[in-house]
């Protein structure tokens, strides 16, 4: 394997070409028109949901055609925040687009519980932000885009069923602090670690002003502070929201 690249955002970019990056891959600017067609059509029509899908697209927009893909290739902390844009963005918005049966139909009982979809999360973002599989990720475009859509895709149905009008306060708070902790001991653990594990980056950080362990640092630092934002704000709104109900009757 070629020392700072991926098998579909390519080589690692030296700082002064990073803005000359783009990647306009007809195949994948298909696939997000396509994609957006189908938002549009298929997805709730309301305008909170039609703003939800345009944040969304541009999320995806940045994550897989704007230079930070060929960043991505070079160092470990831009591979993290691709990712956080996926599951701490996309995801969420997504679900707003896509609720699922559980909007038309709340006292319906889901396939699949919360507590599962939490896990299966867990393990799909522990696995890939993990030495081997990672550099296996790597190493053909197969790979490289399983990664990509078992992180989103996980990810979209844990949000999902966490913004479901039949998933009770208590369960959905649960789930949000259990991926919060989960997140933050990945985050500390690539942050405390004493020796750069993830080889695909050795020799490409320098360019950049970053040793392979302040690579690594910068990275476990965002999946453990900057991460955990979206998840800590849903929590508060639904939180907001219990209480509110709570003094509803009280008012009468």
């Amino acid at each position: 394997m070629n020392f700072g690249a991926d098998p579909y955002c390519g080589t690692a970019p030296l700082p002064v070409d990073l803005w000359s990056r783009w990647n306009f891959d007809p195949w994948l600017i298909a696939t997000l028109l396509a994609f957006a067609y189908i938002g549009f059509t298929r997805g709730q029509t309301d305008t909170r949901s039609r703003l939800a899908l345009f944040i969304a697209l541009l999320l995806m927009v940045t994550a897989f055609i704007s230079p930070l893909c060929a960043l991505a290739s070079a160092l470990f902390s831009a591979r993290v925040a691709h990712h956080l844009l996926l599951i701490a963005g996309t995801a969420p918005l997504l679900a707003l687009v896509f609720p699922g049966d559980q909007k038309k139909h709340p006292d319906a009982v889901p396939a699949v519980s919360l507590t599962a979809l939490t896990l299966a999360h867990a393990i799909v973002l522990w696995a890939w932000h993990s030495p081997a599989p990672y550099r296996m990720a790597l190493s053909n475009d197969s790979t490289y885009w399983l990664m990509q859509v078992t992180l989103l895709l996980s990810a979209f149905l844990l949000w999902r069923r966490v913004l479901s009008p039949s998933t009770s306060a208590g369960t959905a708070l649960l789930s949000l602090l259990a991926t919060m902790m989960q997140m933050g001991l990945l985050g500390a653990l690539l942050l405390f670690a004493p020796r750069p594990v993830f080889t695909p980056h050795f020799g490409a950080t320098r360019p950049f002003g970053l040793t392979e362990l302040q690579d690594q640092q910068l990275a476990g630092l965002l999946m453990w502070v900057p991460a955990m934002l979206p998840y800590l704000a849903v929590a508060l709104m639904i939180c907001a929201a219990l209480l509110r109900k709570l003094e509803a009757p009280a008012a009468r």
